[in-house]
């Protein structure tokens, strides 16, 4: 069975690397990305099956980066969901307003972050 891959997008390199790690123990393929300019490449490139996306960032913030991936017919497809520190209503709603599949706050549970990531991977048809 093909592992599902994963990028994770967060300029924050310990952050990445932990969560890497992580899910690189639970069977996933993952790739990385620093800044929302580099995701858009990557994820038009390597089509992962599920995006990890941080709200702040250089370059394009992460409600933009999600905004173009779902608005365009290549990457609409593609899984997001926002791991980020901002957890005001507005910033969950504009992130949800620009496609995203789900929202997890940090600093987050493992555990739920999987399952949330297992519960999202189980809908999605590898084409």
């Amino acid at each position: 069975m093909e592992k599902k891959k994963i990028l994770i997008v967060d300029d924050e390199q310990d952050f990445v690397d932990l969560v890497k790690l992580r899910l690189e123990t639970n069977n996933y393929q993952v790739i990385t990305a620093s800044d929302g300019k580099q995701a858009l490449s990557i994820a038009a490139k390597e089509k992962p099956d599920l995006i990890l996306l941080d709200i702040l960032m250089p370059e394009i913030d992460g409600v933009k980066v999600c905004q173009k991936l779902k608005s365009d017919p290549l990457t609409a497809g593609m899984v997001i969901v926002m791991l980020t520190a901002k957890d005001r209503p507005l910033d969950i709603k504009l992130a949800k307003q620009a496609g995203a599949d789900e929202y997890i706050i940090k600093p987050f549970d493992d555990k739920t972050l999987l399952f949330n990531i297992k519960q999202l991977l189980s809908r999605v048809k590898r084409s």
